[in-house]
């Protein structure tokens, strides 16, 4: 089906807006040459504001996020640290899985999927360690396998309590750009996002911002690295270079990517992907089915995980969609494949966008035998939409 546009609602790669898409069609320019660094300085700089920091460093490394992780990780622990971390999905679980390859102790908490991190059994565990032997506590912000977004507030708060040192790691690869996130007043110290989530741009950045705590811990760190190394990239950063060849399409794209948040507003972002989940966890409700999240408060509102009902198949959806609808969602990953499917709903998105998936949902789900009502969901979408759309005109 190749006439009119296709509807890409995963949680990631995400829609590329036409004028990110111009911006890396730019000519290549010589990245060493005199007035790089006036292009170069400025992003750095702005994607600071993205991360809500005033005094940590940014780094943009040719990879994707999971070489971001790799990156925070090389640069501050050594062998044989312990690591506090819990698993609630695939992405927490590849998170706890590179750190035990890594040659890393690991405290991993089992968390029922659909939960996310545990702060009161992050408490116990931190409580007992009287030596400070935790290097680092993780947490994976926006779990893209389950739909469900953690308190990194409530991670400090236990933290500070305590007054334990560990160093707080943030994996904010589907949130970053799309849910609010303060790096400095939540006090954590390594935050990585890839480029192809709320950024809005082709897959291809690993994007670290660390604290200045976060780089004195690199004196320490003993895990050997060469490429994800920060201080190659603050040697030459600070004069507007990179260490090696930098994906400089990719660098266009961010900056206009950078420009486009900004002009809408970080604050205006946030609640407009807000309001887009809030029609999707609508028209769940309509279709009297079930998100993966255990409640309100684990909800994302970048992606919603949907159960089918038992006796169903959530593959039979996504294969109407894709191959009779031309909407592509999400798969269940793990344990979850079969059970549910996805809709990503962030980066550049608007209403009546998610009311075409919705609708195109509605169509793959009853062709797959799963007894729903026609129009219910979209007819619950479209008065959450209505009555947000009121609400902000007045």
């Amino acid at each position: 089906m190749d006439q009119g546009k296709h509807f890409l609602f995963i949680p990631g790669p995400t829609n590329v807006p036409d004028r990110v898409l111009r911006s890396l069609s730019q000519p290549m320019v010589d990245h060493r040459g005199a007035n790089f660094p006036e292009f170069s300085k400025p992003l750095l700089q702005d994607l600071k504001k993205l991360f809500k920091t005033e005094d940590g460093e940014v780094f943009i490394f040719p990879s994707s996020g999971t070489g971001a992780w790799e990156a925070t990780l090389l640069n501050t622990l050594a062998p044989g640290d312990r690591v506090l971390c819990s698993r609630f999905g695939t992405f927490s679980h590849l998170w706890i899985d590179m750190c035990e390859r890594l040659g890393l102790k690991t405290d991993a908490l089992e968390v029922e999927w659909g939960e996310g991190v545990p702060l009161e059994q992050y408490r116990k565990v931190l409580e007992r360690d009287e030596q400070h032997e935790i290097r680092a506590v993780l947490a994976c912000h926006n779990e893209t396998a389950t739909g469900v977004t953690s308190n990194l507030a409530g991670v400090r708060k236990v933290l500070d309590d305590l007054n334990h040192p560990a160093l707080l790691f943030v994996d904010g690869v589907s949130s970053i750009g799309s849910i609010d996130f303060r790096m400095d007043e939540w006090g954590v110290d390594c935050a990585v996002t890839g480029s192809q989530k709320g950024l809005m741009l082709p897959a291809g950045l690993g994007i670290v911002c660390a604290s200045q705590k976060a780089l004195e811990a690199r004196k320490q760190a003993g895990l050997s690295r060469c490429y994800f190394d920060f201080e190659d990239m603050r040697a030459t950063n600070a004069d507007g270079w990179f260490p090696y060849t930098p994906a400089l399409s990719l660098l266009y794209g961010l900056r206009e990517s950078l420009d486009m948040l900004f002009e809408e507003g970080l604050d205006n972002v946030f609640a407009r992907h807000h309001r887009l989940a809030d029609g999707v966890r609508a028209a769940v409700r309509g279709w009297g089915l079930s998100l993966c999240a255990k409640g309100p408060e684990w909800e994302s509102d970048t992606v919603s995980a949907i159960y089918v009902p038992e006796g169903h198949d959530a593959k039979a959806v996504i294969h109407n969609a894709y191959h009779t609808y031309n909407l592509a969602l999400g798969a269940g990953l793990m344990q979850l494949a079969g059970k549910v499917f996805r809709i990503g709903h962030l980066g550049d998105l608007n209403d009546l966008m998610c009311l075409g998936a919705i609708s195109g949902v509605e169509m793959a789900m009853r062709d797959a035998g799963i007894p729903i009502e026609p129009g219910s969901g979209v007819a619950a979408a479209q008065e959450s939409y209505r009555k947000a759309a009121a609400a902000a005109s007045k």
